[in-house]
């Protein structure tokens, strides 16, 4: 068995699409109409409740039980580009994490939550870039030695 993607209900293929490619840069990879894969890894699916039969109303919006996660290099320029995306509802504003990771939840149009948070790459490198030892950032991040030893070879 392998497994394939996540599949997104949608109410509007073509306003989900539209979300996903502008503000996301995600990529189309096949288009069935109803139903759009993206390079991602995941899909959007209009009149899912149909095409599983379920009752109409059976799929529930804003269930806040998922997220799809999204890491950017340059958090910054991304809260930029969101500020300028119309009518974003946000789960919570930008905020840091202990392990010193900016994020930002936000639902798509349909009422899922998107994390998009800063590469973790990128704050490695950040620390390792200020003069702190593998270790000492391992601990900042709180990730394992081995992961900042992989950043900082590359």
């Amino acid at each position: 068995m392998q497994y394939k993607l996540t599949l997104l209900a949608v109410k509007d293929v073509e306003v989900s699409k539209r979300f996903y490619t502008e503000l996301f840069d995600q990529e189309v990879v096949l288009d069935l109409g109803c139903n759009v894969t993206f390079s991602g890894g995941f899909a959007i699916q209009q009149e899912f409740a149909w095409l599983v039969h379920l009752p109409p109303g059976a799929v529930v919006e804003k269930s806040n039980n998922v997220e799809l996660y999204f890491e950017v290099d340059d958090f910054d320029q991304f809260l930029t580009r969101l500020g300028e995306y119309q009518e974003i509802e946000y789960v919570h504003l930008p905020k840091k994490h202990d392990w010193q990771q900016r994020v930002v939840r936000i639902y798509d149009p349909d009422f899922h939550i998107i994390e998009i948070g800063e590469s973790k790459t990128v704050i490695a490198n950040r620390y390792l870039t200020a003069g702190y030892s593998v270790e000492e950032t391992a601990a900042i991040i709180q990730h394992p030695v081995e992961f900042v030893e992989r950043v900082k070879s590359l």
